[in-house]
């Protein structure tokens, strides 16, 4: 015991060393010539954490108080969180809180940017896993393109040098920097020298609360006595974004270099990690069960998820379910899953108050644009499943809110089709950089372009069609894909076997072979928004499926996919 204390302290001295050097060799650098009224020199930074309830503001920097009229950029605040469904208070209505639950998260700070901010409220991801979905949106390009089907492969070695999102903002002239998960983690992507002004900052204790402290579990309450020992890695990552924003608040306001500040929250992915205090707000006996809790009638096999990241966890272990279809957890477990599910995202919409906070206090709201946005959704329950890892619904489906000042200060919602990778173009447009072209049908070799589209027209017409549909894709083992399109009214997917040659080029050329289909998913959302009853081989919705299979066919029409000899994303399975 005596020797896990002493580790613990050790852990936690190296972080506040690590924050505090961090910080102070980049004011060194950055700013070499500011004066001493600019720069927080004396400041303690202690990376403590502090509590849940903590009210850490920027009063020892409020100095050059008054925004420069008329700067010319604006800085960007692009938040994102992870697994992350769009079960927020600002998101119930017309379409919620159905399909996901008949409960309203308590989502505070997020409702307040919301009521300011335009709301899409059907928005895509590309893929319902972390590595291909923000591959794909941090470059505009799709799974298809960037060939990341894997949480190890970067779309730079795999797909192209192209430019990435806070990159476009670097080679405009911010100053940009990232903290906690943005991209995926992977050999290169975290740490990405052309996306960054300065290193990428990584919270200590991520090991320990993924694996070590849960001790196995899927999810845990933590003590304020445990986190002042270890700090949770979201709160570290919120501490140092507020520290960092005080240290840019000068140069922003005063019109000198504008920056693009991106802050990754790990959670609500698994385990469900957050402070005691907000399981308080879930009462057990208000928690509810999914209203659709088994897989939809005559889903191919293929379609199912067997959920082995939440299964290997001990305490799931022990109930011995296999991730076979319909085999479903005890209501408690399930209503214990879902409330600990609830309590981490309170968690972390109390997170990004504290940033936006931190943004009024140095009266940078008024010059900085703030994105939310998830990298997928998650089932609990729904469908029979848990995570992500399918083509359903409730995977795909993501928050995703822009507060541009000046021209979303009223609150947009918008109910049109779009898609993760219209972000890209839609920040560019939306900072006054030039627009970004869209990328030819082959795009390896153009290091910028979008396969996107840019949501500025829905300010002025939130009905606007942007688009009319939204494409997404996800890989089972075996060389199989499941190619999916979301319309108004259907969702159809196709599960396809995917063909492998050696080229002479020394690289595997796949294709997709659409004769090889080994299942086909179609759902109407008009009268089943909950996905329970497959469609697809119903003969009253013979034409609706043809006519949405040869759109999904010429979407993805570029059926040669060229992988390099050591691509990892060859071996298809997590």
């Amino acid at each position: 015991m005596l020797r896990v204390r002493f580790q613990l302290k050790v852990i936690k001295k190296c972080y506040s060393l690590f924050l505090s050097v961090t910080l102070f060799v980049f004011i060194f650098l950055a700013y070499p010539r500011a004066t001493d009224d600019e720069l927080p020199l004396g400041h303690a930074v202690d990376g403590s954490g502090g509590d849940a309830t903590a009210d850490t503001r920027a009063d020892d920097y409020r100095t050059n108080r008054t925004a420069a009229p008329g700067c010319p950029r604006k800085n960007v605040l692009f938040l994102v969180s992870d697994d992350l469904r769009p079960q927020l208070g600002s998101y119930s209505g017309r379409d919620y809180p159905n399909p996901m639950s008949d409960q309203v998260v308590l989502t505070p700070n997020l409702d307040a940017l919301a009521r300011r901010s335009l709301v899409l409220l059907r928005a895509y991801a590309q893929w319902s896993s972390c590595g291909p979905s923000r591959s794909s949106f941090l470059t505009s390009r799709r799974p298809h393109t960037t060939k990341v089907w894997d949480l190890h492969s970067s779309w730079r070695t795999s797909g192209g040098n192209f430019t990435s999102l806070p990159q476009l903002f670097k080679e405009n002239g911010y100053l940009t920097a990232g903290a906690g998960k943005v991209f995926h983690p992977s050999e290169t992507d975290a740490n990405d020298p052309a996306s960054w002004s300065l290193p990428f900052y990584e919270p200590a204790n991520l090991p320990y609360w993924s694996r070590v402290s849960t001790v196995g579990v899927s999810w845990k309450a933590v003590t304020k006595a445990e986190r002042l020992q270890l700090p949770l890695e979201d709160e570290q990552t919120t501490d140092y974004a507020q520290k960092l924003l005080r240290v840019l608040a000068p140069r922003a306001k005063s019109c000198r270099q504008p920056f693009f500040l991106a802050a990754g929250f790990h959670k609500p992915h698994l385990p469900f990690v957050f402070p005691e205090e907000f399981l308080k707000l879930y009462p057990l006996s208000e928690v509810r069960p999914p209203l659709n809790p088994y897989a939809p009638i005559g889903m191919p096999e293929v379609a199912w998820d067997d959920f082995i990241e939440l299964r290997r966890y001990l305490d799931v272990r022990k109930l011995r379910n296999n991730g076979l279809v319909n085999e479903t957890f005890p209501s408690q477990i399930t209503r214990q899953l879902r409330r600990a599910y609830y309590a981490t995202v309170s968690y972390v919409d109390f997170l990004v108050g504290r940033l936006l906070d931190e943004l009024k206090s140095l009266e940078l709201d008024d010059s900085t644009i703030v994105v939310f946005v998830s990298d997928h959704g998650f089932s609990l329950g729904e469908n029979g499943e848990w995570g992500k890892h399918t083509n359903f619904e409730q995977s795909l489906h993501v928050p995703m809110m822009v507060h541009i000042p000046g021209l979303t200060d009223s609150g947009i919602w918008s109910r049109s089709l779009v898609e993760l990778v219209d972000l890209y173009p839609t920040l560019a447009e939306a900072s006054g950089l030039d627009a970004v072209l869209p990328c030819p049908e082959i795009s390896a070799n153009c290091t910028l372009c979008t396969e996107g589209a840019s949501l500025i027209p829905l300010i002025e017409r939130p009905s606007a069609d942007i688009k009319d549909a939204a494409f997404s894709q996800h890989k089972r083992n075996n060389l199989r894909m499941g190619y999916s399109i979301r319309t108004d009214r259907y969702r159809y997917t196709e599960w396809i076997q995917i063909a492998r040659t050696w080229s002479s080029y020394e690289r595997w050329d796949f294709h997709n072979n659409w004769d090889n289909l080994l299942g086909a998913e179609l759902y109407d959302h008009g009268t089943d928004p909950l996905e329970t009853i497959n469609l697809a081989h119903h003969r009253d919705h013979g034409n609706i499926r043809d006519a949405l299979s040869r759109r999904l066919h010429r979407h993805f029409r570029s059926t040669i996919l060229d992988f390099p000899r050591n691509a990892k994303s060859l071996f298809l399975d997590y």
